[in-house]
């Protein structure tokens, strides 16, 4: 009877666990705006479910979602690529978390690990369908742009907006493709960070304290850090064309890793200062929102290196 009990119970959490997952990715494609940060908490019921049920019962869901929606009509083999890379991210985010890693470690090997399934796995489509890999992704650039486009259209966009818009495409374009690598791993980063917060968030309301994780308001990037920004921005002066992209993406890339440390000490002092959780959660929206104020979370972020806003080991100096 037992036994009985706990096959449900099992039964149960899959199949929540595929609905919830399927749901957040339905709505991430259905609702434009909205969708769009649904989309970041795809790998959140996956992640969630690992550590729950474990490795074999939580690679159910992942599996049984992808399936799902790989035979979906009209689904391109991108959008497949999107929905699998993130659900790897989550299975692969709960291993490593349910291991003992460290938050650095559990992102680097988490992106390192769906980074190069994804390139893998895009390439291996090209070489069957005897399509460029450039061409593959210039075109789905293009289809969003121009999907993108009737969006703000739809929304009451004065027309003169638009059509300067849509004049600049093919520089939209041009540019997108060359930092592509750098919005590739900055997002995977971005993804990877939002969902750890997430399941850490959810384990906390249940009195579940994933160890390791109890204090990212004081987490910091190494030191060294600051001079591969440097060297980034000498790159950015170059007058080579080619080695000008290497060096921004490779700020994009860092400027994604001085926002979580930025975000850190805004963190630190919402709780320092006791702000009401409604407080912090407007905040948090206006900082993802408002690019200006995400350019200052950064530079928050990056000049903590030198002045220790949070004072943290003052006693150790």
């Amino acid at each position: 009877m037992e036994k009985t009990n706990q096959q449900k119970a099992l039964l149960r959490d899959i199949l929540t666990g595929t609905a919830v997952s399927g749901f957040i990715y339905a709505a991430s494609i259905l609702l434009p705006i909205i969708g769009f940060f649904l989309s970041l908490l795809i790998p959140l019921p996956t992640l969630l479910y690992r550590l729950k049920l474990g490795r074999i019962h939580g690679l159910i869901i992942p599996i049984l979602v992808l399936i799902i929606f790989s035979l979906t009509a009209g689904a391109s083999i991108l959008d497949t690529v999107f929905l699998g890379e993130l659900l790897l991210l989550g299975f692969i985010t709960g291993e490593l978390i349910e291991v003992g890693y460290s938050i650095e470690k559990t992102i680097f090997f988490s992106c390192i690990t769906t980074l190069l399934t994804t390139v893998v796995g895009v390439l291996l489509y090209c070489f069957a369908s005897n399509i460029g890999p450039i061409s593959l992704i210039s075109d789905y650039i293009v289809k969003n742009l121009e999907l993108t486009m009737a969006l703000y259209k739809s929304m009451g966009m004065p027309e003169e907006n638009i059509q300067l818009l849509s004049d600049s495409l093919k520089t939209i374009e041009y540019v997108l493709i060359r930092v592509l690598p750098a919005l590739f791993i900055s997002s995977t980063l971005f993804i990877t960070w939002i969902n750890i917060l997430g399941a850490r968030t959810f384990f906390l309301k249940k009195g579940i304290t994933l160890k390791g994780y109890e204090k990212l308001n004081q987490w910091k990037v190494p030191d060294y850090l600051v001079w591969t920004v440097i060297a980034s921005a000498v790159l950015l002066f170059l007058p080579v064309s080619l080695i000008k992209m290497i060096g921004m993406n490779g700020m994009i890339i860092l400027m994604t890793i001085y926002f979580f440390q930025g975000i850190a000490v805004v963190s630190y002092f919402f709780k320092k200062k006791k702000f009401p959780m409604l407080l912090r959660v407007t905040l948090y929206s206006v900082i993802v929102i408002q690019q200006l104020i995400m350019l200052l979370v950064i530079g928050l972020g990056f000049f903590d290196t030198w002045l220790n806003f949070r004072k943290l080991n003052v006693d150790k100096r």
